[in-house]
């Protein structure tokens, strides 16, 4: 996580009203050269001011499309995560500054896998699998949710990015050898176990006899396999890495056997309708699983009448239900915990206005010690790091069909 330094004093004391409305103001005044992002798990005094809405990938390539088709594009305020930011920076030009509003929103997922531990796990179960003789492939794939560094990684080792949505088709074609194929192909799959473990169930994999899990907190402590034996590692087709979300961990089984007994008691029919970030016991006991623009769009079109439960974060889940009413149709949240994204829950209203008095030399309300304007907070990757995981993500975009490929303006 990186360090957020405090908030001057001002913008502390400051009411929601004022805040919105000094907010509202810096936009106006910055125009067509600002466009701020909000990705679904924000809150909604922050989605308020949001330019364009949706899931990590989305923004990043709304950004990338917007700076090509808008010269007077200079600064992405991204209300999201860490690794979000990064996946802007490096789709937008160099004269685009990407802006996160508070430095210590990061994602405990993607933290869970860094890049010094990867490297030794890939050198470690190439090492196990050559002593038991094996001569095949191992083919990395990396949830959008990591770092910009994994995505590098797996981008110079021949892997892919996925989404959730579109992780099937690119898990089939690391599955077939990925760019060199290859007929004895074991994927590396990181940072989430549980989408990894899901998607790899529907490819038709054994995830009981055919996975294993690598846990670098283990490899740390002197288990060269991050906890998984020599004969599993031979005998997996997927290794997974022991990631996780931690909203979507929080779904159990025992939620999905709440709402069918409510049904069974009240003679109702819910839906369940769960995120693949969700342990695969969850993802079994409920009715559809999806990505979260799958969620949307699946709830929206639904009947009048219809009852659903949603695993997934809790304030978005809060506004499809408030959308989903106006309809006639019913939305809960699978589970009564409190499933929000704490650290996206730290970009709120004072940090943003913060990031845009700064873009408009002011400090505080007043004008700045020389009225100055000034980027902070910006989101910067290497250009060797951004070429190599550029590589993991346009590999992603072209097995994605009717992805719009990354923008020519855009290449190194």
């Amino acid at each position: 996580m990186l360090w957020q330094p405090s908030l001057p004093e001002p913008y502390l004391r400051m009411s929601p009203d004022d805040l919105a409305a000094a907010i509202s103001e810096r936009r106006r005044e910055l125009g067509e050269s600002l466009v701020i992002l909000g990705h679904h798990y924000q809150t909604d005094e922050i989605i308020r001011h949001a330019d364009v809405t949706g899931d990590s990938l989305k923004l990043s390539q709304t950004a990338a499309d917007l700076a090509s088709r808008r010269g007077n594009l200079r600064h992405v305020v991204f209300c999201g995560v860490h690794f979000m930011a990064e996946t802007a920076d490096m789709l937008t030009p160099d004269g685009v500054s990407v802006i996160l509003p508070d430095l210590s929103a990061g994602c405990s997922m993607a933290d869970m896998a860094q890049h010094d531990d990867t490297v030794q796990a890939w050198e470690d179960m190439h090492a196990a699998l050559a002593r038991r003789g094996w001569r095949g492939r191992i083919v990395p794939v990396t949830y959008v949710n990591s770092s910009a560094a994994i995505k590098a990684f797996v981008g110079d080792h021949g892997g892919a990015c996925c989404t959730s949505s579109n992780a099937a088709s690119v898990f089939a074609w690391a599955m077939r050898g990925g760019e060199t194929p290859h007929d004895d192909v074991k994927v590396l799959f990181l940072p989430d176990q549980h989408l990894g473990r899901n998607t790899a169930s529907a490819f038709g994999v054994d995830v009981a006899t055919q996975t294993c899990v690598y846990d670098p907190r283990l490899a740390r402590r002197g288990e060269e396999l991050g906890g998984a034996t020599p004969e599993q590692l031979e005998a997996s087709r997927v290794m997974l890495w022991a990631g996780h979300c931690s909203v979507h961990k929080l779904f159990r089984p025992e939620h999905c056997a709440q709402v069918r007994e409510a049904d069974r008691r009240e003679g109702t029919n819910t839906t369940i309708l769960v995120h693949p970030e969700c342990c695969k016991e969850v993802v079994d006991l409920a009715d559809m699983s999806g990505s979260t623009e799958h969620i949307i769009r699946t709830v929206g079109r639904a009947a009048p009448g219809s009852r659903w439960a949603i695993g997934t974060e809790v304030h978005l889940v809060n506004r499809i239900a408030k959308a989903a009413a106006a309809r006639g149709v019913h939305v809960r949240i699978l589970s009564d915990c409190q499933c929000l994204c704490t650290t996206m829950y730290r970009i709120d209203q004072p940090h943003l206005l913060w990031v845009l008095d700064h873009l408009m030399g002011r400090f505080g309300g007043r004008g700045g010690k020389d009225g100055k304007p000034r980027v902070v907070n910006e989101i910067r990757v290497h250009p060797n790091v951004r070429a190599s995981a550029l590589r993991a993500l346009d590999r992603m975009l072209e097995l994605s069909a009717g992805a719009a490929p990354t923008a020519p303006a855009l290449a190194d």
